[in-house]
């Protein structure tokens, strides 16, 4: 069939306008690109001439590399030669077809050599064509085509590896020998994060330490190091030791060291203390390994450097911080509520009226948070004062109030001992187990060769007094949090595995065990937890405090990743609902701070699975009407049969027994209430959900708190789930919220938490006043003070509220502002186990809030868990040390920390700095720097917590 008159009018129309447009292409080239134009053109030709001599040839192939080498063109243009050239690509492919078989090598090299660049910009769908002449060419011209012709071969090369994976021919190792040979290039031409990129793919990270030097390796370790969050098991781990090596071998021991921690090896970290016998230096690695409360045990005989890791002088420079910063004024719990701010209407006098022995307990942990490791108090200063304020509460609140004094001397063990010695005499049981409590508290983080809480509480911990047991197991939970005390483990596992031990004795010691060996994977403890679970009552699994045994199992798996299978698996052995809750808070707690996005969309998804009831509800919805009926007929009728025959009896029997049953039932009134209390401890805590769910968001937390776009994105799905979760899933949202911003108060999410707090559910508002607390921990926070103390007239009128308010306070204003909460250390590239443990109890007591934190029982062990928050405590301090660690003044610049990963030249890693003298505190995200006088020199590569100085020796000061 012909073409219609309008079609035929079209083709040639379009023909035109092609034709047009080519005569205005060659209308505007210049005189010069005209000039190159042909004289690439007759290049081409005389190549494709059969029958002249090779050397002709390869006179005429080095015109055509020089004219592409010389080309000068904006980045954004295709160069010029390359652009005339590449309408002749496929004759050239066709040159070379025919060059390969009856031309010499060192011809088909060279065009071999300019096909692969031409191929850069010719589309060849997928071939690969510069890579695949470039393996065909020589590697000794490759740096001559330049940095873009670099990074597309890079590609290209990565791309091919993919593919090639596998095959049983040499291509994978051709190409890892032609990366290798990239590799050398982008170092030297300041294209490190390239470099780091073209090796991961070739799964080559391990062999960049030969060919970085002194000017790359810290902007190749820096790259690696932020890459990290982002990269998937086992590259992360890989990307570590690469950078730990390169490190070591060019003696930035600080650094190496950080790295150590981070990949939690001992065995790494005593390779850095190896490489130097520098006294000095080793006392600086000490103090980096007290601040990750780490329990390494140096491998000299220098007494001196072991006491820098047990942070045993830590008191003295705590207290020369809070000198400098004129703090060591004792304040009390007025000077945070500030009531006379508070509505008149609703005045301090008329809070403690409410609940007065509550109130006064609340006071007492404001005021040992208030005066946190100051070692003086106005609140219980004096033997009288304190007496009449023990008193003043009661049941396990005189034991909380006397174990606020191992608070107030944290750190300071002499004194700490001291003082709580008159106290484990007392002939009130809840008073000498404060002091157990307190003797615990003030050892915490602190060892020393004596060990005098292990010997001070061990003959209680099989006391017959439950409180004694209790207080004397959570004391050597904080007091050896993270030390791996074997000592403590052979105290404490008996009373775990013993199945006539009361449950919750058995779940505080599985608990005080996960924290002494958290992140250790401890086979003896393990296997005692979960045997126990597989013989404990089915009943004794749905007490409330088996959660704290579930979780000291997590603890002792913390960060250890895919370490956790084999546990898993055992724990399928165990027919019970806890089953279920065991694997998350195993999964979370082995995740923790990695940012592992396949656990959050797991964790995700179990959030979102409903109950058996409501997705029965949802099937019978979207049954059809007719169906409905059917089914409620049919279980009409089967109801109406079986009730005929007792409802007659029942009617008959119903004179004769009134009576009876009334007397019965007056009678078994005290017993019926026993029961319902009982009923109460073993309930679980699903009301609209099951427990596993609320871990499932504290998981969220854990895990996303390692990589800070996914904190941001954590936010947002916390705010989902808020909205369709059920009621124990939003009682764990605002805990989330508290974990993943503690110490760091953005406004976003404590207006959000501010929010909450107004929730109809109390339980859910409670939660989030504690978060409010503790993402302004040691803060001050002047905004979230305000809306405490706003929230303390809000709910003047409910105890149990108004108690969390003052808890939020005095965490607000821990240490007055000079401590932290902030599990995170080095400049936030390292994260404590042990802190994060701490903040991670506490968040799982809350999740049932009535039932621990608030409970006014005499017999439980409540609000002392609250206590578990201290191994998490530490001063967020910058104090410099001379060479005989006498603290010494120093000038620094503090600002907001910068990210200057792949940056050029040398930018500044601060802004906004103000210069300060040492001591100096350092709030979330600020770093400092030495003023830049040549002075000193620092013996850490990041300027936080204890920092030796050293003098400089070359140093002149200037006139």
């Amino acid at each position: 069939m012909s073409p219609s008159k309008d079609e035929r009018k079209d083709s040639v129309s379009t023909a035109s306008k092609e034709d047009k447009k080519k005569q205005k292409d060659e209308e505007e080239l210049s005189e010069e690109d005209q000039h190159l134009k042909d004289e690439l053109e007759m290049l081409v030709e005389r190549l494709n001439e059969p029958g002249q001599q090779d050397n002709l040839y390869s006179k005429y192939l080095d015109s055509l590399k020089t004219f592409i080498k010389e080309s000068t063109t904006s980045m954004t243009a295709v160069p010029k030669p390359l652009k005339f050239l590449m309408p002749h690509y496929p004759l050239l492919t066709e040159i070379y077809d025919k060059w390969s078989g009856d031309k010499s090598s060192n011809l088909v090299l060279q065009l071999a050599d300019v096909l692969s660049v031409l191929a850069m910009t010719y589309s060849d769908d997928g071939k690969k064509d510069s890579l695949k002449y470039r393996l065909l060419a020589s590697d000794d011209t490759i740096a001559d085509w330049g940095h873009e012709y670099m990074r597309h071969l890079a590609l290209e090369i990565g791309e091919a590896y993919q593919e090639q994976l596998g095959s049983e021919d040499d291509s994978v190792d051709r190409l890892v020998q032609l990366s290798l040979k990239i590799v050398p290039f982008f170092l030297k031409h300041n294209a490190e994060a390239d470099a780091v990129d073209l090796l991961l793919e070739i799964e080559s990270i391990d062999k960049l330490p030969e060919y970085v030097d002194e000017n790359t390796f810290a902007r190749v370790c820096l790259y690696m190091v932020s890459c990290v969050p982002l990269l998937a098991p086992p590259d992360d781990i890989s990307f570590l030791n690469t950078a730990y090596t390169i490190y070591l071998a060019h003696n930035q021991l600080t650094q190496a060291l950080s790295l150590a921690i981070k990949l939690d090896n001992n065995d790494l970290i005593t390779k850095v203390f190896e490489v130097t016998n520098d006294e000095l230096v080793h006392k600086q690695l000490s103090f980096m390994l007290s601040q990750h409360n780490s329990s390494f045990v140096y491998p000299g005989e220098n007494e001196e450097i072991q006491s820098c890791i047990s942070n045993v002088k830590l008191h003295d420079y705590f207290m020369y911080l809070v000198k400098e910063l004129n703090l060591l004024d004792p304040k009390v719990p007025e000077d945070v509520y500030k009531s006379h701010l508070e509505n008149a209407k609703f005045g301090l006098g008329n809070s403690g009226s409410i609940d007065s022995a509550k109130q006064n307990l609340a006071g007492a942990f404001v005021n040992a948070f208030l005066n946190f490791g100051y070692t003086t108090d106005k609140l219980i200063q004096t033997e009288e004062s304190r007496k009449s304020w023990i008193y003043k509460t009661k049941g396990q609140g005189m034991l909380s109030t006397t174990a606020s004094l191992g608070a107030l001397h944290r750190w300071n063990i002499s004194d700490g001992f001291q003082h709580l010695d008159d106290y484990t005499y007392s002939v009130d049981d809840e008073i000498r187990g404060g002091a157990l409590l307190g003797i615990g508290i003030v050892s915490s983080n602190v060892h020393d060769d004596v060990e005098a809480a292990f010997a001070l509480l061990q003959e209680y911990v099989t006391d017959p007094t439950k409180m004694f047991q209790t207080a004397a197991i959570n004391g050597l939970g904080i007091a050896y949090a993270g030390s791996s005390n074997e000592d403590v483990m052979g105290l404490l596992l008996p009373m775990v595995s013993d199945t006539d031990v009361p449950i919750e004795v058995s779940s505080l010691a599985a608990l005080a065990l996960g924290h002494v060996f958290v992140g250790t994977c401890h086979g003896d403890i393990t296997s005692s937890i979960l045997q126990t679970l597989l013989e404990r009552d089915v009943s004794e699994l749905t007490n409330k405090y088996t959660r704290f045994m579930s979780l000291g199992l997590g603890l002792l798996y913390m960060g250890k990743t895919e370490q956790v299978e084999d546990v898993l698996e055992t724990i399928e052995a165990i027919e019970h609902p806890i089953s279920k809750t065991l694997k998350v808070l195993v999964n979370i707690c082995a995740y923790a701070g990695t940012g592992n996005v396949l656990q959050i969309q797991s964790l995700l998804q179990m959030c979102a699975a409903k109950q058996q009831d409501t997705a029965a509800e949802e099937a019978k919805l979207a049954q059809s009407e007719e169906d409905q009926l059917k089914e409620e007929a049919s279980g009409e009728a089967a109801t109406a049969t079986e009730t005929d025959g007792t409802t007659n009896a029942a009617t008959n029997a119903e004179p004769e027994s009134m009576d009876v049953e009334m007397e019965d039932a007056e009678a078994t009134s005290p017993k019926k209430e026993e029961e319902e209390d009982k009923q109460e401890d073993t309930e679980p805590d699903s009301e609209d959900g099951e427990l596993y769910q609320a871990f499932a968001v504290l998981g969220l937390a854990c895990i996303a708190m390692g990589e800070e776009i996914g904190q941001d994105m954590s936010l947002r799905h916390f705010s989902h789930l808020m909205h369709y979760g059920n009621a124990l899933i939003k009682r764990a949202v605002p805990l989330a919220m508290g974990l993943v911003s503690a110490s760091n108060p953005q406004m976003k999410v404590f207006d959000t938490l501010s929010r909450y707090s107004h929730d109809p559910d109390l339980e859910v508002a409670q939660n989030a006043i504690y978060a409010m607390g503790l993402v302004g921990a040691g803060t001050n926070n002047a905004r979230l003070a305000q809306l405490l103390r706003q929230l303390a007239s809000y709910y003047i009128k409910s105890a149990d509220s108004l108690f969390m308010v003052r808890i939020a306070q005095g965490i607000l204003h821990l240490g007055k502002g000079t401590l932290s909460l902030s599990p995170f250390s080095m400049q936030r590239s390292n994260i404590s186990k042990v802190s994060l443990a701490s903040l991670l109890t506490i968040s799982v007591a809350l999740l049932d809030p009535k039932s621990f934190i608030l409970n006014d029982s005499t017999t439980e062990t409540t609000h002392q868990l609250l206590y578990y928050l201290t191994p998490a405590i530490k001063p967020r301090m910058l104090v410099t040390l001379d060479e005989e660690l006498n603290p010494i003044k120093v000038n620094v610049r503090v600002g907001q920390a910068v990210d200057v990963v792949g940056q050029a030249g040398k930018p500044k890693t601060i802004t906004g700095w103000v210069t300060q003298s040492t001591p100096v505190l350092l709030n979330y995200g600020e770093r400092a720097e030495l003023e830049s006088t040549d002075e000193y020199t620092a013996l850490s590569h990041s300027l936080e917590g204890i920092v030796i100085l050293k003098k400089n020796p070359d140093y002149v000061e200037e006139e």
